[in-house]
Order: C-alpha cells, then structure tokens, then sequence
C-alpha cells in the first residue's frame, strides 16, 4: 500500500501541534503558580511590616510601606485592596492598620521567621551575616504545624539568637525591656541582650566589631554623635544610629562586671591565662566541639606556635597543642595570669 503523503504531513504537524499545546500548558502553569506564590509572599511582607511599625507606635502610610518594601504604589494599592477584601487590614485614608486574623497571620510569619534563625543558630554552621535572609525564604513557606514541631524541638525557647522575643502559637508575645544602647548614661554597666540585624548595613558594622549577645560593657563616654565603651578587654567606639540597634539591660546586683576577661586571642607569646568560659555568640556544634578540646572553666592556658600571617595560633592546653583561628579564638573567655 502507498503511503499517503499528505496524510503523513498531516498527522506530523498536528503532533508537533499537540506537543506544542502541551509545552504551552506546563510553561502557563508554572508561570500561574509562581505569580500566585509571588504574590502571597508580597502580602505576607506587608502583614509583617505593618505589625513592626504598628508594634513600634507608628502609624503606617502607604508612602512609607511602599517605600519599605521596595513595591511601586500601583502593586501596593492593588494588594491592599485584595487584603482589605480577606479582612487582613483596614484602609482609611492614607493610613493602613491590622485587623484582628492580620496580626494573628503576622504573628505567624514572624514566628517561624524567629525559630528559623534560631534553628541556623543552634544546628548548623552558616554563618550569622546569612540567618535572616534565609529565614526570610523560610517564613513563606511553613506551616504552624510544622513551626509548632521546630519549636518543640528547639526546646520551647523564647527569643531567637537576635534577643527578639518569639510569638507563641496562641499569638502571645514576651515584652522586650532593652534599652537602646545610644541612651544608657556614661560608667553604666550593662549586658547585650538585643542586637538589631535591620538594616542590613548597620548590621554588617555589628558584625565588624565582633558584638556578641551576652557581652558585658562598660560605657565610659557618650554623647549625641558616638557611644565609647570598654569590653572583652577591648576599647569600641559606635556612631550614635548603630549603637541605637543594639538592645542592653544593667547588670543586676548578683551579676559582676568582669573587668580582666578578654578574649583568647589577645593572649600574646609568652602569656598564659585561664579559661572563664565560652561566649553565649558560640552555640551548638561549634560549642561543644570547644568543650571536648578542654576549653573548659579553670583551665589553664598559654600560647604555643604562631603561623607565618599570625593565623592559626597553637595554645597549650592540657598538655596538648590546639591550632585555632583568631575568629575561634574570639570565642573563648579567659583572664591573663602572667
């Protein structure tokens, strides 16, 4: 039998049709549901930038929330609008609120933002500088199922490793009582116990210096430009906007200040110390590893061998060489004893 050849050229361009047709569909699918997911993220946003300034007393314009979030008035209007639709916030004017199911939606994205970065804290080594942009992937994405199973995990805690509280599931949330570091008065004694990762500019100078949760400072200059402080053996100077991003508290009468802590890679060749601790700044894997190597309180320590750049440094401890970097190092308490 001869093949038709019309027939042939038919059925081929009617199957390349198909599997066209068919390439259309899944690209249109996936192009529909990451405009969904896109967009749910963008309320999301909203919701949480409306609970921080409303949390923090302001009043939140749409000029400024665009401007924040970085959208243009046209998509900020049209999501306010669909939001207003789901009974998320209240529109009135030129000022935006939360409804009641906004702030308990709000409370949830928050939360798993918090107990995210408490989990890079504590179970993995990433670095601090990259917790808050992960959790921020994170927070779109978790159930309150599965917050509620982290959190547990977790071992129930109450603040992230930032110092800002933790929402509970029922929506309740602990008080801070920091007080921005810009307005503590000069020879006061006072403890870390909030460090601000927003802005990320302000935070990164944070980092630079090595500030740490749990530090101990003694403020010894202040004014309305720079707040001078004395820790770790150190002497820092912060401008007056980075040291508002840090959150401290005075020292109660049962804690002391320890003037002649300094951090072990201060210790210079010939000198020896003993160990006061480890730094609350080194949490999980990296802590415990620091233990087992005998960086234990009391003991006693003293340099060894230095690399050619003066990195890693060997410390005799326990008769035992321990290489460590300085940014390890950073992390082990001591006081000098010769």
């Amino acid at each position: 039998m001869t093949p038709n050849p019309i027939l042939a050229l038919t059925l081929f361009f009617a199957g390349g049709a198909l599997i066209y047709l068919g390439w259309k569909y899944k690209l249109w699918t996936r192009v529909f549901h990451d405009s969904e997911r896109d967009r749910k993220t963008a309320m999301e946003d909203v919701l949480k930038q409306l609970y921080h300034v409303e949390y923090s007393g302001r009043k939140a314009t749409l000029n400024a929330m665009a401007g924040a979030l970085k959208l243009s008035d046209k998509k900020l209007v049209s999501l306010i609008e669909e939001m207003s639709a789901l009974n998320l916030i209240r529109a009135q004017a030129d000022t935006i609120s939360l409804t009641r199911a906004g702030k308990d939606y709000a409370l949830h994205i928050i939360r798993v933002h918090r107990l995210w970065e408490k989990y890079l804290s504590e179970r993995t080594g990433i670095d601090k500088s990259e917790w808050h942009n992960r959790a921020e992937q994170m927070e779109h994405t978790m159930t309150s199922e599965e917050a509620e199973e982290l959190y547990h995990e977790l071992g129930s805690p109450r603040f992230d490793p930032h110092g800002d509280p933790i929402p509970m599931k029922t929506g309740e949330i602990i008080e801070s009582n920091a007080i921005p570091l810009s307005g503590i008065r000069e020879n006061a004694l006072v403890k870390i116990v909030h460090i601000e990762d927003e802005p990320e500019v302000i935070y990164e100078q944070i980092i630079d210096k090595k500030l740490h949760m749990g530090q101990q400072l003694k403020v010894t200059e202040i004014d309305d430009h720079r707040v001078r402080f004395f820790s770790e053996g150190q002497e820092y100077e912060l401008s007056s906007i980075v040291a508002s991003n840090i959150g401290v508290r005075k020292l109660s009468e049962e804690e002391v200040f320890e003037s002649g802590k300094v951090r072990l890679s201060s210790l210079r060749q010939g000198e020896k110390g003993q160990v006061i601790g480890i730094s609350s700044e080194c949490r999980g894997a990296n802590r415990r590893r620091l233990l087992d190597l005998g960086f234990i309180k009391g003991t006693s320590i003293e340099t060894g061998l230095e690399g050619p750049m003066k990195e890693p440094k060997a410390y005799l401890i326990r008769n035992t060489l321990i290489a460590l970097r300085n940014d390890q190092a950073d992390l082990i308490l001591i006081e000098k004893t010769k």
